[in-house]
């Protein structure tokens, strides 16, 4: 008898990559972290229902005590309570969201990546005709979905909370760390930032314990440096007179202020010492060499230019992690 030879269709059979088998990889990567994206994904129900709560009660509540105290003609309450009531819990949900990033590269470095490889997991998976790029791109985009969309919801909240209810805002500006990160796109930047570093440390070190500390400590120093060097991220405004001290608007982030002290920029020059008459202020203004005053800030209209560049940044080296990644897989796997 002659065997009839079937022709195998495109996308089909043992290690086939076909859309059916990538399906597979996907719900395989779903069942296996179906409590980290339950963890996850009540964290975001968490916050944004607390902000829903905080915006549609507890802010009716706090106005509420402000004309009580207005019309008691009561000094201090009506601040008091918006601190305690309804700006501090605002101002934890900005620092929880801000920093979800730490557990999302926790995640990655140890129980995505480092735990498999570590126990030999991934090995077995690339036997049974997954591939180790299929592998670690569902292992990727799963969780980026994940991330993406959770942030990006937790932003958005977060943003029509903030517009909805700023002058219960005491104390807080956009200028503030934590606060500038939850109100923009960044913040989804870092979490995708941080899966991919998690990733790429996985398979440097193979071990999850070591990749969690590596992965967390690695992101919060890239986050923490571009912190220092954001208001350099974008061309802040410098003004100058020669007659008066400058004012930037209320809302702006001052960079620096001070005296031309014979044609140099010298902040901070004590010139408040200078007082009295218009000509005895001018005399003390010469000895001191002063010749004139500038500031320079970042006014509020900045804010998205500063976001955008510094999404960018983070996404740029989430991508070249990733990259980084494959390839670290792709030569040990040679």
């Amino acid at each position: 008898m002659t065997a009839v030879a079937t022709p195998r269709t495109p996308g089909t059979g043992t290690g086939a990559a076909g859309p059916a088998s990538r399906r597979g990889v996907a719900r395989t990567v779903l069942r296996l972290h179906r409590a980290a994206l339950l963890v996850w994904g009540l964290a975001v129900l968490g916050l944004t229902g607390w902000l829903v709560w905080l915006t549609e009660v507890t802010a009716d509540e706090a106005r509420a005590r402000e004309e009580a105290c207005d019309r008691a003609g009561r000094d201090w309450c009506d601040t008091t309570f918006g601190v305690f009531g309804f700006t501090e819990p605002v101002d934890w949900i900005a620092l929880l969201t801000a920093h979800l990033f730490l557990a999302v590269a926790a995640f990655a470095g140890a129980s995505l990546i480092g735990r498999e490889l570590e126990s030999g997991t991934a090995h077995l998976a690339w036997t049974q005709g997954v591939t180790p790029a299929r592998w670690l791109t569902a292992k990727l985009a799963v969780p980026a979905l994940a991330v993406t969309a959770g942030a990006s919801a937790l932003v958005l909240v977060f943003r029509w909370a903030w517009a909805a209810n700023a002058d219960l805002l005491w104390g807080t500006d956009w200028t503030q760390s934590h606060l500038f990160a939850a109100r923009g796109p960044v913040t989804v930047a870092y979490g995708l930032c941080a899966l991919a570093v998690g990733a790429l440390t996985a398979l440097l070190l193979r071990r999850a314990l070591p990749a969690l500390g590596v992965s967390v400590a690695a992101v919060w120093l890239l986050a923490l440096a571009l912190a220092d060097h954001r208001a350099s991220l974008w061309p802040a405004v410098h003004r100058s007179s020669a007659t008066r001290v400058l004012d930037p608007p209320d809302t702006s982030w001052v960079l620096e202020t001070g005296a031309l002290v014979h044609g140099r920029r010298v902040p901070n020059v004590q010139f408040w010492r200078c007082e009295g008459a218009v000509e005895a202020r001018r005399r003390c203004l010469d000895d001191l060499g002063v010749t004139g005053f500038y500031t320079t800030y970042h006014p509020e209209s900045h804010f998205w230019p500063l976001q955008l560049v510094e999404t960018g940044v983070v996404l740029a080296v989430a991508a070249l992690a990733a990259v980084a990644a494959f390839r670290v897989l792709r030569r040990r796997t040679a």
